[in-house]
């Protein structure tokens, strides 16, 4: 998470979104950054707005806008399982060395998921409340360039990108069964990605 005090921004760093290469290009840029601990770095909108805010907002008389990047659902999750069948992470418990796509995303249904699948969710990250979506502004994965170009408007700088944190490649596919029941069951997980694709989101606090 980069906070830009004179830019008024703060780009929030939502897990397998291409945030990492952001956040190590407009490093130097910033006032201030949470690179480590994991937990706080990816730091979700409600814990900004209910426990950070005050701080870097000093206590609401210098708002500053939230930015973040959102990926399509299932895109993300495949992301995830190829991330964690890395060889680097082999027989770690997060490791989904052996374990099928769908059986990934079965478990990642669950109320109570095992460790490979324990990446939560992207619409609880960027909720505030009620199901509101607590950034100003969010962009589309597969449009990198629209967040590119606001950031290098909004900071006056150039960027070039570098690959961080990338997925091994072979996509997996899923099962229609298995796709229909993540669709079902995750709805709301689409339901947001389809209102930032056609451009029904309403943002903003």
């Amino acid at each position: 998470m980069l906070i830009f005090w004179k830019a008024k921004l703060v780009l929030m760093a939502v897990p397998k979104t291409g945030t990492t290469a952001l956040e190590e290009a407009l490093l130097p840029h910033a006032d201030a950054a949470i690179v480590n601990p994991p937990q706080m770095k990816h730091c979700t909108v409600r814990r900004y707005r209910n426990q950070l805010a005050r701080f870097f907002e000093h206590r609401g008389s210098r708002p500053l806008d939230l930015v973040a990047v959102m990926r399509e659902p299932v895109d993300w999750l495949s992301s995830w399982y190829r991330y964690r069948a890395r060889d680097a992470i082999a027989g770690a418990p997060t490791s989904t060395a052996g374990l099928g796509f769908d059986a990934f995303v079965e478990d990642w249904l669950r109320d109570a998921p095992s460790e490979p699948a324990r990446v939560g969710r992207q619409s609880r990250f960027l909720d505030y409340e009620d199901g509101a979506v607590g950034v100003d502004h969010l962009f589309r994965h597969d449009r990198m360039g629209d967040v590119v170009a606001f950031l290098e408007d909004r900071l006056s700088v150039s960027l070039d990108l570098p690959s961080r944190n990338v997925s091994p490649n072979g996509a997996p596919g899923l099962s229609p069964q298995t796709e229909a029941r993540l669709r079902r069951d995750a709805s709301e997980e689409f339901a947001l990605w389809d209102a930032l694709c056609d451009g029904r989101l309403q943002l903003g606090r």
